[in-house]
């Protein structure tokens, strides 16, 4: 007796080349990430300035500090409750950076103020970071094209 072969065959195709190509995709676009949005706060909105220009090379270590308008600050995406407590966090990132041989005139300071922050306070923030012995500033603001 013969039998017969089934002539409708169901044939399934092989995903691992899509998977592939997902996870290629995936680390491709993690690559492109702009982490300079990362910085930003939604609660900080910048002075517009049209002189303002990006620094010509990237700096070495930055530390980055963001101003409310009420004069709160966080440092990075901590808040920060008194000028006191951000001097002892301010010596321990001077210390990361010194493990990573770092010099304190190449750390740079990031001030994020809100446009409506008091400027004294932004004044005082300044001194304390100095009394910690950090030298370089940047104050960020938004652009305007001509």
């Amino acid at each position: 007796m013969r039998f017969k072969k089934n002539k409708h065959k169901v044939l399934e195709g092989d995903m691992t080349p899509m998977i592939d190509m997902a996870f290629q995709l995936i680390a491709f676009f993690m690559l492109l990430i702009n982490f300079s949005e990362i910085e930003k706060t939604e609660q900080v909105n910048l002075p517009d300035s049209v002189i303002a220009q990006p620094p010509k090379t990237p700096p070495e270590y930055t530390i980055l500090l963001n101003m409310d308008s009420d004069g709160s600050f966080l440092l990075g995406a901590e808040r920060v409750e008194s000028l006191d407590v951000l001097g002892v966090l301010l010596s321990q990132q001077i210390s990361i950076a010194a493990r990573s041989r770092v010099d304190k005139g190449n750390i740079n300071v990031i001030i994020r103020a809100d446009r409506d922050a008091p400027t004294g306070e932004v004044r005082k923030l300044m001194r304390k970071c100095q009394d910690s012995g950090l030298e370089t500033f940047s104050l960020r603001v938004k652009s305007q094209v001509r």
